[in-house]
């Protein structure tokens, strides 16, 4: 395909070019030229928006797409969609379909699933059987046949001489642990924060403490293994604390945060609307601001929208008994425009690509070419037609956004969202 990109601003730190408003002609995947007011020529396919700015595509480092096993709430076709629509070229996948990606057969699915597709998708392999913490997952195998990480979605390792083996074994092969921080004793039958929202609701509470224990725990199991494990969806103030200490000590950790985490606390939940039960579930504002400081000060590596479809039977019911889970994907960018600056949100949007050893190149002349295209100031309400996903529980419906993105040019495909 020939693309002209015509008026875009550039902005990638990587990129001579960056902050600077160009036309970029693009021809076989290939950045051929960059420079001011570049001529057309008829068989080049001409993109001009309005403010438009592009950067290095963005990756998001957890989504689910119910595919294999409850295609009702989202397919892999769909969702990768989706992701192009919402400004995303790159996004790794979680294993929690049915059955559970724990082979190597189960991650050439996955990826065999998605050829073709202009958003390229990276499967997360379970690192236990079944994600059930009981015996490691085929890990080596995996990775082999295309896994970039290895955890057990919304699950954590119970076991702490399982999570001790596996930082030990990937060590072997420079793989990524992903260790999901809730310690499920403390947890118990909790279904929001634990704190003086849950006390008015009568709502069982999950304590900031069943995240926080785990998170310690973790950190002196990767302290004896030498290994390198990543953190998701941290929510607490402490949590926070606990991985910038890490950090300072040398240990290879990175995190992420969920993009409701950083727009939303538990005082949205008085009305029971189950589109707000989340896993870890909405904390306190205190821990909110402590979220944003995390990503300012680089503790948070990465944010994610951790989008994950769930069917309206699967909703529509009592808050204690609805299934946990919000989809993200088509709101993130948004949203964080809302509380982050834009140069903070492209790189965190952006720097997970290394994370999880994900090709990346700077946008100039000569080099292959994944891209998004997007507009940050556009404001709008968030509404249900902004949704593409087959289900609809968005937490952030309805919600004043800030930024949008106009979609991506990848794999040779130009996926536009205008």
């Amino acid at each position: 395909m020939k693309l002209l990109v015509k008026n875009a601003t550039i902005m990638d730190k990587n990129s001579s070019y960056n902050n600077k408003t160009v036309d970029i002609k693009i021809e076989n995947g290939i950045i051929a030229k960059i420079e001011k007011n570049i001529p057309s020529e008829s068989d080049f396919e001409v993109v001009e928006l309005d403010n438009l700015h592009v950067s290095c595509g963005w990756f998001d480092s957890s989504v689910s797409f119910a595919e294999p096993g409850y295609e009702e709430r989202e397919t892999i076709a769909n969702g990768l969609k989706v992701a192009a629509l919402s400004g995303f070229t790159n996004v790794a996948l979680q294993p929690n379909g049915n059955p559970i990606a724990d082979t190597q057969a189960d991650i050439h699915f996955l990826r065999g699933k998605a050829v073709g597709a202009a958003t390229n998708v990276h499967p997360i392999g379970a690192l236990t059987k079944n994600s059930e913490g009981n015996d490691i997952a085929e890990l080596f195998d995996m990775q082999n046949a295309g896994a970039v990480a290895f955890g057990d979605y919304n699950k954590a390792i119970n076991n702490a001489n399982i999570l001790k083996i596996a930082l030990q074994y990937v060590h072997d092969f420079n793989g990524l642990v992903i260790a999901y921080a809730q310690d499920s004793a403390i947890k118990g039958k909790g279904v929001v924060h634990e704190g003086t929202v849950s006390t008015q609701l009568g709502l069982k509470g999950i304590p900031a403490l069943a995240e926080e224990l785990q998170i310690i725990r973790n950190l002196f199991l990767l302290e004896y293994t030498g290994g390198k494990m990543h953190i998701p969806t941290l929510s607490t103030a402490k949590s926070v604390q606990l991985i910038r200490d890490a950090k300072a000590k040398g240990l290879n950790v990175t995190c992420s945060v969920a993009v409701h985490h950083l727009v939303l606390t538990d005082f949205i939940l008085f009305d029971f609307d189950t589109r707000y039960k989340v896993t870890p579930p909405l904390r306190t504002e205190t821990d909110r601001k402590a979220l944003i400081d995390g990503v300012l000060d680089g503790t948070i590596d990465v944010i994610t929208s951790d989008h994950n479809p769930i069917d309206i039977e699967n909703k529509k019911m009592e808050f204690d008994l609805a299934k946990n889970g919000t989809i993200g994907l088509e709101s993130a960018f948004g949203a964080l425009l809302n509380v982050l600056p834009l140069e903070v949100v492209i790189e965190k949007l952006t720097a997970g690509k290394s994370l999880f050893k994900i090709e990346d190149n700077a946008i100039t002349e000569g080099n292959p070419v994944s891209i998004t295209l997007f507009n940050p100031d556009i404001k709008y309400t968030f509404e249900e037609k902004d949704i593409h996903s087959k289900s609809k529980n968005a937490a952030l419906l309805g919600m004043e956004l800030k930024g949008k993105a106009y979609g991506i040019f990848s794999n040779g495909q130009l996926v536009l969202n205008t």
